[in-house]
């Protein structure tokens, strides 16, 4: 098997959306681990679309709460040789998935990630948003886990999974020990959607800042330990 898409349900999450349709663009043989925790029990099996239901490698598993804890559970569970790691509230496409194949079959030892879009589900200019993203993570190095990190299950071992021990940013954490540990990053050009609810619930210029200054608290120690190690 070559691919496990891994996606973790949190307590509010209680649909998977858009997600819920595209995931029927993978490859018959791909597995798909949907990761609840107690929280997130009322999403069940009868509210995905049928197609989705049939999949034979699709598998329900449940994990203690928080993000990092559910994409360890599902990594562990996983059987394909390469694991994706997508939200709940992502959207893909054909580009998407067919890039993500070719890249796996061409860069099998790389971490793999997309270009990232907001859906119209936010407020404010959201584009600014995303062009920030794309450009961190083109001209810096430093994508965010919604951009859907890919790479082998092997190298997940090595690096150790996620940090179950921070309240936030796991997936940072996990892009600098890659960066320190020399795996290649992988820039796909396709676009992966995420949605932008959480900026009309909290408001764009606020959560913009939190986000922002959030990263810098956690990027520059990890910087200075990349450099230090070079």
């Amino acid at each position: 098997m070559l691919l496990s898409v891994i996606v973790p349900l949190g307590p509010d999450e209680t649909e998977l959306g858009r997600l819920a349709a595209d995931l029927l663009l993978l490859p018959i043989d791909s597995e798909i681990l949907l990761v609840c925790c107690p929280q997130s029990a009322a999403l069940q099996q009868p509210q995905l679309p049928p197609g989705l239901q049939r999949r034979v490698n699709l598998r329900w598993l449940e994990a203690p709460a928080g993000r990092a804890c559910q994409l360890n559970v599902g990594a562990c569970a996983a059987r394909g040789q390469h694991l994706w790691f997508v939200h709940a509230d992502s959207g893909l496409t054909p580009w998407v998935v067919s890039e993500l194949l070719a890249a796996i079959n061409q860069r099998p030892d790389a971490l793999h990630f997309f270009r990232l879009a907001f859906a119209p589900d936010g407020v404010g200019p959201m584009a600014i948003n995303a062009l920030g993203a794309n450009w961190r993570s083109g001209w810096l190095g430093v994508p965010f886990g919604d951009q859907g990190f890919c790479l082998s299950k092997t190298l997940f071992i090595r690096l150790g999974g996620y940090d179950e021990s921070v309240a936030y940013g796991e997936d940072h954490l996990l892009l600098w020990r890659a960066r320190r540990a020399g795996i290649a990053l992988n820039f796909c050009r396709a676009l992966i959607t995420t949605s932008a609810r959480k900026y009309r619930n909290r408001g764009w210029g606020v959560l913009t800042l939190s986000y922002q200054w959030l990263w810098l608290r956690q990027a520059l120690p990890q910087l200075w330990a990349w450099l230090q190690g070079r």
